[in-house]
């Protein structure tokens, strides 16, 4: 299976490099889609990312964002219909993290100096996230549960969360399966369950419940 990877905010290429490793190891042919996360706007990212895999993927494929990049995603498959349409079609999603509902981090944040500087053109998709489900894939969701990051500096919240994102707020109608794993926001690009699961959920069309 081709699988494309979208990583998050602040980060390139470089950070699913282990991610990208652990699902070669399994057999899959990886790429990733690097941008700047913060030099454009959630619908500019989405048509760029509907570019890259216009040139680069041909046959059928699935796709893996975190945080941000899930979002990015979401939004590429609202956007450009044809990516089921045509042979390159993608089959299945996975959202690592990706605060679909809007994050409370970023509006805690909204009155720090620089908070615009800190999250560019794409401080609107953060703070209201994308609920929007796209037919045609089936779309999967991993949950951090380990507080710790960023969300720890900037006050303490009762419930539960991966440091950055709660859990309530990667909740979306029309999952096709989601399931809570202990690792924080950060840990997900380096975690082997992360990357187990996610593997599964590609293969499977859901996620493993004995790994």
């Amino acid at each position: 299976m081709q699988i494309v990877l979208v990583h998050g905010l602040w980060n390139r290429a470089w950070s699913m490099a282990s991610l990208a490793k652990r699902l070669r190891l399994r057999g899959h042919i990886v790429s990733v889609f690097s941008y700047p996360t913060r030099g454009n706007d959630i619908s500019g990212h989405a048509d760029c990312l509907h570019e890259y895999l216009q040139d680069n993927i041909t046959g059928e494929f699935s796709m893996a964002g975190h945080s941000l990049g899930g979002l990015v995603i979401l939004n590429m498959l609202n956007r450009h219909s044809d990516v089921y349409e045509r042979e390159s079609s993608v089959q299945r999603v996975v959202l690592m993290g990706s605060p679909v509902q809007g994050s409370s981090l970023v509006r805690r944040l909204a009155k720090v100096p620089g908070q615009k500087l800190l999250f560019g053109r794409v401080r609107g998709a953060l703070l209201y996230g994308y609920q929007q489900k796209p037919d045609g894939c089936e779309i999967g969701m991993i949950r951090g549960t380990r507080s710790f990051g960023l969300g720890r500096v900037a006050g303490k919240h009762a419930e539960t969360n991966d440091g950055s994102v709660l859990v309530s707020e990667t909740r979306m109608k029309g999952l096709k399966d989601k399931i809570e794993l202990r690792v924080a926001h950060s840990e997900m690009l380096i975690s082997s369950a992360v990357a187990d699961q996610a593997e599964y959920f590609i293969r499977h069309g859901r996620f493993n419940s004995e790994p």
